[in-house]
Formats: C-alpha cells, sequence, structure tokens
C-alpha cells in the first residue's frame, strides 16, 4: 500500500490526494498545474488558511511587506530556499499589508517574519531577514524535530 498525503494546489486551491512518492511531479486534479514547481507562491488570508490547515505538506510562510527593506533582500534567498525544500516543504508568500488578522493571530511583531506550520500549528517562527543557506537550515531542523 502506497502512502498518500493530501497536498492543496498553490495555483487553484483545490486539495489533491497525492502518493507521496510521487509528490515531486505531482499535477493538480483541478487546474492541471505542477503541485510543485520550486517556487514560493504568494497568498491572501484565505490561501494561506486552506494551505497551512488542509495540506499533510509543512507550510514555511514569509510574512513580509512591500515597502520593507530586509523583505525585499531576503525574497530571492526565500526563492532559493523553496527550490531546495520543496516538495518536503510548501513555502509561501503573506503580504503582512493584506493579511492583517493572520499578521495579528501569530502576533507578528516585525517582518520579514518566517512562521513553519503543519495542519494549522505553528512549529516554529523566527524574524530578520536570512540567507538561502541559513533558512533551509532552520526549516529543516525544526520540520525534523516534528517527526
Amino acid at each position: 500500500m502506497t502512502d498518500t498525503q493530501h497536498i492543496v494546489c498553490p495555483h487553484c486551491g483545490t486539495t489533491n490526494r497525492v502518493a507521496t512518492p510521487r509528490a515531486a511531479q505531482a499535477v493538480c486534479g483541478g487546474c492541471k498545474a505542477r503541485l510543485f514547481d520550486g517556487a514560493p507562491h504568494a497568498v491572501d488570508e484565505a490561501g494561506f488558511e486552506r494551505q497551512s490547515r488542509t495540506s499533510d505538506v509543512p507550510v514555511l510562510v514569509d510574512i513580509w511587506a512591500p515597502w520593507c527593506g530586509p523583505c525585499r533582500t531576503m525574497a530571492p534567498h526565500f526563492a532559493r530556499a523553496a527550490a531546495e525544500l520543496e516538495p518536503a516543504v510548501r513555502l509561501l508568500k503573506l503580504n503582512a499589508d493584506e493579511a492583517p488578522q493572520v499578521s495579528a493571530r501569530l502576533g507578528v511583531r516585525g517582518i520579514p517574519a518566517l512562521f513553519l506550520m503543519h495542519h494549522g500549528r505553528v512549529l516554529a517562527q523566527t524574524s530578520g531577514a536570512m540567507p538561502a543557506e541559513q533558512i533551509v537550515r532552520w526549516a529543516r531542523q525544526h520540520v525534523a524535530a516534528q517527526g
């Protein structure tokens, strides 16, 4: 018997049931886009909730704002981290100015802020700009600690 995962499509929001060994190559049953393309995806509050609560894949969200210099500096590093971490971790970008309820609920005090989540639960959080290698190491360390 093959293990399966529920993976939320970053393009259309459809929840897909995927055989775990095939997650990296999986295509959405709804929109036919690849479920993992090695890049972070921008989400709104509803998309963040769907991804962080429904997906069986841990979610690493970068809470940022376009006016934030450190956020803009970290953006290419976060993109490089996505290429290394997917499909084990889904990387998302959430604009703090457009998602004040999520930012308040998570207690965001400074940006950029990274939250590693699984099934709606915060596994780890940190703030401040980091290079790609540090993001990857931090995420892998906290995912491994969970199981």
